[in-house]
């Protein structure tokens, strides 16, 4: 690393744009949840894919390794430099257009740095969405959410962000750009090659623009609480609600009872939604997209609160709700999805946790969570557990908090939770990483769990498409 390198990429991007002292880089350097520290030899910021290529052209010549960052939001410090020196992060936020919103076709083209709230707010414009929603969507990426195959609330309805996805650009290692910017629906050309990029976490290459998939924006939209006693009549619901809407259940968000305790006091000035909440506890939403349930009843509002609340009101007749609220007004609803996003905020209450994200099939979700709780006292008698689920695709973010955990977690007792974690998942056929990808934290799950022919697939694809290993180092392949 010397001074003729660090003025060839100021060459590239500018000098304004390239930062190499330690406070301007601090930023880059330490993940949202500080766990995942790093120490940066500079960021560079280009604003074109051309100045990506150039960067990744010089790194590839010296053997630099580089670091793809968006919004530098991600849970498994897949964007973080690590431990390793002389690392450049490439920080995609200057690249961030929306470069075509087309209505007709329903597609949008945008580079990586575009962040997801300007393209809801841009689709909107159009009375479209994209429907990639969570709690960090006012400072995540598109390139991120690509590189780490986001999740989030609506997979339900509309699946992963790779489902989403219909062409990307991407710049390899050596500084070549593949275009595969396509718009189409069908194209049996050989391999999918945009599916090897999406979910990758920039360990193949450098994803700078996409073209992605917009949908109609539902033209109603029935929300609710609801407080059940287990989860096989919650699942019960989900299918009841899926077969008389068409599938336009959005969300099926669970929280257990105590989630609705921390909301309030974490948030003072706000109310919890359910009264008396109780072992299962929903937040469902519906989207009206058909004529069917966007058309008004008697009482002038859409069909669709009408389907929910009458099959609420036969699950309360029948004892299988305890409580239940369906939200009234626009505002009401956001206030709803308030309560729900804000479990990231909640998380920070309990101080340090072993925190999971992990995925089984839904008829197994209550199994897994029974056995955790009839296994976790052998190994932590006094740990607890916090979970919220996306329950509808089956993906539970499951934390143990142990009784004492002011000075940090004893590494011994995080390895030891989360080999039963993985060793529950694997008996119900499930995965050990659902929506926040593999980055640093989940390398040693591969090592453990990973189908063995897999990585060597993996590893293989790595080093054809970089020899150098320069993309991401030591991120995703154990």
């Amino acid at each position: 690393m010397t001074e003729k390198v660090l003025n060839a990429l100021r060459e590239v991007v500018g000098e304004k744009n390239l930062l190499a002292g330690s406070d301007d880089r601090r930023a880059y350097d330490n993940d949202v949840i500080g766990k995942h520290e790093g120490h940066s030899w500079a960021v560079a910021q280009p604003a074109t894919t051309t100045e990506v290529s150039e960067i990744l052209k010089l790194a590839h010549l010296h053997g630099i390794p580089v670091v793809p960052q968006g919004g530098n939001t991600g849970l498994a410090g897949g964007a973080s430099p690590g431990a390793g020196a002389n690392q450049i992060i490439l920080s995609l936020a200057r690249m961030n257009k929306i470069t075509e919103i087309n209505a007709d076709t329903r597609i949008a083209r945008v580079e990586a740095g575009v962040v997801l709230e300007k393209l809801h707010n841009a689709a909107a414009e159009h009375d479209l969405i994209f429907p990639l929603f969570f709690g960090a969507r006012g400072s995540c990426m598109i390139g991120g959410n690509l590189s780490t195959n986001a999740g989030g609330s609506n997979v339900l309805r509309y699946g992963n962000t790779r489902a989403l996805v219909l062409g990307v650009e991407v710049v390899l290692a050596d500084g070549r750009v593949l275009n595969l910017m396509s718009e189409l629906l069908k194209d049996n050309t050989g391999y999918d090659l945009k599916d090897l990029f999406i979910g990758a976490e920039g360990t193949l290459g450098v994803i700078t623009g996409a073209v992605l998939k917009l949908f109609p924006r539902p033209s109603a939209y029935a929300t609710a609480y609801l407080a059940m006693g287990n989860m096989a009549d919650a699942l019960s619901l989900l299918r009841s609600l899926q077969d008389l809407t068409g599938n336009a259940v959005e969300a099926f968000e669970y929280m257990p009872a105590g989630y609705f305790k921390d909301y309030v006091k974490k948030y003072p000035d706000c109310r919890a939604p359910l009264k008396n909440p109780d072992k299962v506890n929903i937040l469902v939403e519906v989207g009206a997209s058909s004529a069917l349930l966007a058309r008004p009843d008697s009482s002038g509002r859409a069909a669709v609160h009408g389907v929910l609340e009458e099959t609420l009101a036969k699950l309360v007749e029948e004892g299988k709700i305890s409580d239940a609220v369906v939200a009234q007004t626009d505002a009401q609803r956001l206030a709803f999805w308030h309560c729900r996003e804000s479990a990231f905020e909640l998380s920070t209450m309990y101080g340090p946790m072993i925190d999971h994200d992990i995925s089984v099939p839904l008829g197994k979700v209550d199994t897994f969570l029974r056995e955790m709780r009839r296994r976790l006292p052998e190994i932590a008698p006094e740990a607890r557990d916090c979970v919220i689920a996306h329950l509808g695709d089956g993906n539970l973010h499951y934390s143990v908090v142990p009784a004492e955990n002011h000075d940090g977690i004893d590494p011994a007792l995080a390895e030891n939770v989360t080999s039963l974690v993985e060793d529950v998942i694997a008996e119900l056929n499930g995965s050990f990483s659902a929506e926040h990808g593999i980055g640093l934290s989940k390398r040693p799950s591969m090592a453990r769990r990973k189908d063995r022919p897999a990585l060597d697939v993996m590893k293989e694809i790595k080093h054809a498409l970089d020899p150098k290993n320069i993309m991401n180092p030591g991120k995703v392949l154990p």
